[in-house]
Order: C-alpha cells, then sequence, then structure tokens
C-alpha cells in the first residue's frame, strides 16, 4: 500500500518502519519493507509546532487484509490490488511500455514484456551498420528496440502536461542514471549517449521486481474471443495466455496496425505531420537567441520553436524536435523507404543545430490511400519511397539547399554545413518526394521563419528530405476512464503508437496511468 501526506516531527528518531506501522497501528511483523516515494519539509511552524518532514510511502506488508479492513475510508492510504487472473503483457520497451511495466512491477504483478527489437547494446550495432553501410534491420534500427523510437533523439522531457507522477518519472530516469539536473531545468534533456544507459538500468530493475523482458519478441498475432484479449502470439511461434495486454508499439509498428484491424480492434485515422529537416550552424541559433552573449559558456546552446500560418491555402507550418548541437539520423523502419529524424548526445556539442519543418496532414488529404484507419500509413509509405527511388535507391537522403528549393533550381551543393544524415546524400528537387500542399506551405513558411531567426532560409542552407514518422497515422481507439480499447476488453492501446501521447514523457505518463487502471483503488 501507500501512505501518502505522513507527518513526522524532526525531533522523532524512530525508523520509518516504526513510524508506518505506528500509523497504521499494526506490528512490525506485518512489514516486510518501506520505500520513500517523495519527501518534503513543512518548515511553517504554525503554533510554535516543529519542523516535519511530509512523507509518501510505499509499505508492503504481510497480512494485508486486516489493514485494508481498517483504511478502507482513509484518502492517504491507496492499496495495490490486481483483478487479473495471468500475468500481465507489456508489448514494446518504449517509454510507455517501459513504465507501464514498471509500475506493474512495483505492483508485484511479474509482467511479461515482449520487444520486436534488440537490447539497446545490440540495437545499438544495428544502427550503426544501417548507418555505415545502408543494411537495415527491420526491427532493430532507429523506431525499434530497447527504449523506443526516443532513445536515438534529443531525449527531450519537456512536456505540457502538469500532473504529480511527473516528478515520479523523473526521478526514475535520475536513479537508472539521469543527469541529477533534469529535477530542475526548465528544458530538461538528456541526450542519446545517456538514455542508452537510462533504459537499460530501468529495465534491470523491472527484472529485479519480478518483470521479464523478452527481446527480439515481435507480436505477430493476437487472440481475442467474446470481445476480449485471450492470448498473445510471439514471432508466429509462440503463445502466451493472457487477460491483459498493454500495447506500447510506437507509431512505426505498420505491420502490428494492420494485424490489429484484421482482428477487428477498433481504430481510426488521425493528423500528422510531414515536411523536411534542416540544418544550421549552431551560431545562427546562438546569436538569435543571445545576442552579443552568444558563446559564453554558461549559456547552453540555443534551441528554437517557430510556427507560421499560411493565411492564403489556409494551412501551416512549424518546427518540431529541434536539436541543438545534434544531427540528423536515418530513421526508416521498412526496406525500401528513406525517413529522417534528429538526435543530439547530452552535450550538444556538434556544433550543428537541426530541426523539423513541417505542415499538418490531415485524413481528407488521404482520399487517394483509401478511407479505413490506414489511409494516413499508406501516405507515408508513399512519400518515404519517393525519396528513396530520388536517393537512388540505396538509403540515401535527397537534400536540397533553401535557395534552390524557393527559387525553382536542382543541383546547388554550396551547403553552408554538410548534411550529417549518416549514409550519404544526392541534391535534388524536394518537391518530387512530398506533397504539392505541403512544398507550398514550406515556401512560404521558411521566408517568414527567417524574419524571425535571420539566416534561418539563407541560401547555402540545407534541407533533408522527409521527416514522416511525427506521429502516429492511427489512432486505437479507447475508454477514457480505464484505458482499455473501446470493442477489445483487456487491451490497453498506450503510447504514441495508440496515438494518445508524443515524446518521452507524456508517453511514460500515460504508461503509467494505464498500469495503474487494472489496480483497484480503495478510495474509488
Amino acid at each position: 500500500m501507500q501512505i501518502k501526506n505522513l507527518a513526522v516531527n524532526l525531533s522523532d528518531n524512530k525508523s520509518l518502519v516504526e513510524i508506518a506501522a505506528k500509523h497504521l497501528n499494526i506490528s512490525i511483523k506485518k512489514i516486510s519493507n518501506v520505500k520513500i516515494l517523495r519527501k518534503a519539509i513543512d518548515a511553517r511552524r504554525r503554533h510554535g509546532s516543529e519542523i516535519k518532514f511530509i512523507y509518501n510511502l510505499d509499505v508492503e506488508l504481510i497480512g494485508e487484509e486486516i489493514v485494508k479492513n481498517k483504511y478502507k475510508s482513509s484518502k492517504n492510504a491507496i492499496f495495490h490490488v490486481t483483478h487479473t487472473e495471468f500475468k500481465p503483457v507489456v508489448v514494446g520497451f518504449g517509454p510507455a511500455g517501459m513504465f507501464a511495466a514498471l509500475t506493474l512491477a512495483k505492483a508485484g504483478l511479474n509482467p511479461l514484456i515482449f520487444e520486436r527489437g534488440a537490447d539497446v547494446d545490440n540495437r545499438q550495432k544495428a544502427v550503426d551498420k544501417f548507418f555505415s553501410s545502408g543494411d537495415l534491420d527491420t526491427n532493430s534500427n532507429v523506431q525499434f528496440g530497447e527504449g523506443g523510437a526516443g532513445t536515438f533523439s534529443d531525449g527531450k522531457l519537456t512536456t505540457r502536461l502538469n500532473d504529480e507522477l511527473m516528478t515520479d518519472i523523473i526521478e526514475t530516469f535520475v536513479e537508472a542514471g539521469a543527469p541529477k539536473e533534469i529535477r530542475y531545468l526548465q528544458k530538461p534533456h538528456i541526450g542519446t549517449d545517456k538514455l542508452r544507459i537510462v533504459v537499460k538500468n530501468i529495465r534491470e530493475k523491472i527484472i529485479a521486481l519480478g518483470g521479464k523482458v523478452f527481446f527480439n519478441a515481435q507480436m505477430t498475432d493476437i487472440e481475442i474471443k467474446d470481445g476480449a484479449v485471450k492470448a498473445i502470439i510471439i514471432n508466429n511461434e509462440q503463445r502466451f495466455e493472457t487477460d491483459s495486454i498493454f500495447l506500447a508499439i510506437g507509431h512505426s509498428a505498420r505491420d502490428t496496425y494492420e494485424t490489429l484491424m484484421k482482428r477487428g480492434v477498433e481504430m481510426e485515422a488521425k493528423a500528422f505531420a510531414i515536411g523536411v529537416r534542416i540544418e544550421h550552424p549552431q551560431e545562427i541559433i546562438d546569436r538569435a537567441q543571445y545576442g552579443i552573449d552568444a558563446g559564453n559558456p554558461k549559456l547552453p546552446v540555443a534551441d528554437y520553436m517557430l510556427t507560421f500560418k499560411d493565411e492564403v491555402n489556409r494551412r501551416g507550418a512549424y518546427t518540431f524536435c529541434m536539436c541543438p548541437g545534434g544531427q540528423v539520423v536515418a530513421a526508416t523502419s521498412e526496406l525500401g523507404g528513406v525517413v529522417t529524424n534528429g538526435m543530439s548526445n547530452f552535450k550538444r556539442d556538434s556544433g550543428i543545430a537541426n530541426a523539423a519543418v513541417l505542415t499538418t496532414v490531415s485524413p481528407t488529404d488521404f482520399t487517394d490511400f483509401g478511407y479505413d484507419a490506414l489511409c494516413g500509413m499508406r501516405f507515408q509509405r508513399y512519400y518515404e519511397k519517393l525519396a528513396f527511388e530520388l536517393g537512388d535507391r540505396d538509403y540515401r537522403a535527397p537534400v536540397q539547399t533553401v535557395g534552390d528549393f524557393l527559387s525553382g533550381r536542382v543541383g546547388s551543393i554550396q551547403f553552408l554545413t554538410t548534411p550529417t544524415y549518416p549514409i550519404g546524400f544526392k541534391a535534388v528537387d524536394l518537391h518530387n518526394c512530398l506533397p504539392n500542399f505541403v512544398t507550398t506551405t514550406l515556401e512560404v513558411s521558411l521566408k517568414a521563419f527567417d524574419g524571425k531567426i535571420k539566416g534561418f532560409a539563407g541560401e547555402g542552407v540545407v534541407m533533408t528530405g522527409i521527416e514522416t514518422r511525427t506521429s502516429a497515422p492511427c489512432r486505437i481507439l479507447r475508454s477514457k476512464d480505464d484505458y482499455q480499447s473501446v470493442n477489445t476488453k483487456g487491451l490497453y492501446p498506450i503510447g504514441e503508437g495508440a496515438g494518445y501521447s508524443g515524446g518521452i514523457m507524456s508517453s511514460a505518463l500515460d504508461g503509467m496511468k494505464a498500469a495503474m487502471s487494472i489496480l483497484r483503488y480503495n478510495d474509488k
């Protein structure tokens, strides 16, 4: 159980086990372990009282039925009691799956976690091989593998959500090796280099708590009977019976989307965004942000976020996933497609800034690709293949200078910075691998952005195509109350792949809350 808001006087020297036992009015022999979830100080000294520590405690009990009966009406006691008959299953080990699994493991439910890609060390080898040779592993790449797509990113931990569980997520990252400064920075980030260590340590914690993690283990089918989950099939071979599956598949699991549609799980197409990656010398961005103080060692490398609405064609553009001091990466997960993304190490010291410049696309733009839930996915695939063709079919990326893009020229290679996309590049016309309405919007927006950051649309600034995996192209419909699929009991679609989050923090939170929804709370 958890005890919330437990006040302890500064002068109280008893152990937390003794304090918890006294609070619950039970013998200390009934407590097997006490863990501090949160500790704060109340120094108000009202009416001459002592300074107090305010604790939230996780208390493991022996014979907890007695305590539950006594505290069944307490708002400050939360009991973790599972209703599930089988071990819960987590599919995918990105932020949503990782924190769902950690929450389930902490509650003693011994979850089974299946990740289609490799562990982070072997995943890194597969990514390095693709970057150096163009030899793609379709299950271990920038999108798939331990840690999810966020492992090869800037590792940003910013979110617009305001939830007390965010502190728990941050503390979990710090305990797993993330920099302590993420506790207080306005724009915290971990960096791809440190994230690889963090995700490995979180995995080990889940295992220590009773969870089991299986790599190179893809969900290839799901058994549904009478509208409820019955079993999961792994690698077309192994069958695991379960009544709860947390589906954290990521936004690029196209084969899994097709399987779910085949099994009748309700889904719908949704909006996302596509565009290009743009790169600048970091000093241009620093000067725009800091002026004459640019380069001061006390200042971090600068970032930016730009938006623009074109009133003529009623479409907008914006920058996304800005990576200061980073590089552009090859992010495809399918053979015969080119996809870009960006990442940075913790120090952000490459000297080059990159970001996506995007236009939103919606289901009304996908009608040439069907009218079902997966029309957006087919739209993505079509333009990724065009980019592959333009790069001469060997995973080189199509690139173009902003000057050429805006003037209708093709072939300039006088780049302000050499493209950092690792496999290589070919100078082409990016208009040939994006929809006309996207390129038209980008042309107008680039000029507007140049008015906000001088040099943003400079003649030699390089753009690399294309970015399509900004978010899921579909949404797996679920209930707002219990996170379950609207028509498949026991199926919990979570994270970016389900269409309910974007980024590391919001995905982690989504996974935690979904996992908590299968625990019964005595105050609900």
